[in-house]
């Protein structure tokens, strides 16, 4: 049964914890969107599920009764200790004590290598987590290259909005083109802030991407080659690609793109298109 906001409490007292901002912790009190949230990730017994942020565990026992292996990753030394003491004698139950990324485009490696072993043997990988939202963005993104099969994810409404962004919106960006070239994007429904304690100041939505990848290898370098484009959206396109040391007027002619367009005016396939016919001087 799903954790209430004074059982939450307790266990952070019994840690000597407190939320705490810099991790982006925001405790989910509502039952039975911890159940939904758990369901979104469609769990089988035999699949790696992995669940980031785990907290006082209450979305981590929901995991464990569908029979699945899970591995949580804690930042909060004193949440993992909690975790380690409370769920001990739970053999399909294993905790990285750490940050799930090793860099701003780099998992952990432990959880790189857990992701690694589960594929080659043949296993489903999912992310089922009431996510971290000053981590949400990169570590989406990184899973996702490393295979992860399906994610299902709170997340801050404006992070969510940009997951499904299109082209000439404020929201569109790197962000939005990667996860749509390597996941087909569904937003399930919004929560309120009244889900969660601390309550947040705006509201969060759950969100399920499904593995679609259009990049394979080369992913992390498309990525790379989009971020620099976007680094000068202000400029017009002509003018970002000469920056990045490209024959623009040639490329864009040959593909038939507007010189005078700017980086938020491509989709996701044009970014493709150019990636795959840039010339470097």
């Amino acid at each position: 049964m799903a954790q209430t906001k004074h059982q939450i409490q307790a266990l952070l007292d019994e840690a000597d914890a407190a939320p705490r901002q810099r991790f982006g912790q925001n405790f989910m009190i509502d039952g039975n969107l911890v159940r939904i949230v758990a369901d979104a990730g469609q769990i089988k017994s035999a699949d790696l599920v992995i669940e980031v942020g785990p907290g006082t565990g209450t979305l981590t026992e929901e995991l464990l009764a569908t029979g699945a292996t899970v591995l949580a990753v804690e930042i909060d030394k004193a949440l993992s200790e909690l975790l380690r003491s409370r769920l001990a004698s739970t053999a399909s139950f294993s905790l990285i004590s750490g940050d799930a990324l090793a860099g701003k485009h780099e998992l952990n490696a432990e959880l790189s290598a857990a992701v690694r072993e589960a594929k080659q043997a043949g296993k489903t990988v999912r992310l089922v987590a009431n996510l971290p939202y000053n981590i949400a963005s990169p570590l989406v993104v990184e899973l996702l290259i490393a295979g992860v099969d399906l994610l299902a994810f709170t997340v801050q409404k404006e992070v969510a909005d940009r997951l499904r962004a299109g082209p000439h919106s404020k929201e569109y960006g790197t962000f939005s083109i990667m996860v749509q070239l390597l996941s087909r994007v569904e937003v399930i429904r919004t929560l309120p802030p009244q889900a969660f304690w601390p309550m947040p100041k705006i509201s969060s939505a759950l969100v399920r991407l499904t593995r679609d990848d259009r990049l394979g290898q080369r992913a992390m370098e498309f990525g790379k080659f989009v971020r620099r484009i976007f680094s000068a959206r202000r400029k017009t396109l002509r003018n970002a690609l000469s920056l990045a040391g490209m024959d623009a007027g040639t490329l864009l002619d040959r593909l038939g793109i507007n010189p005078q367009s700017r980086a938020e005016d491509l989709t996701p396939e044009d970014y493709v298109r150019l990636f795959e016919n840039r010339v470097v001087n």
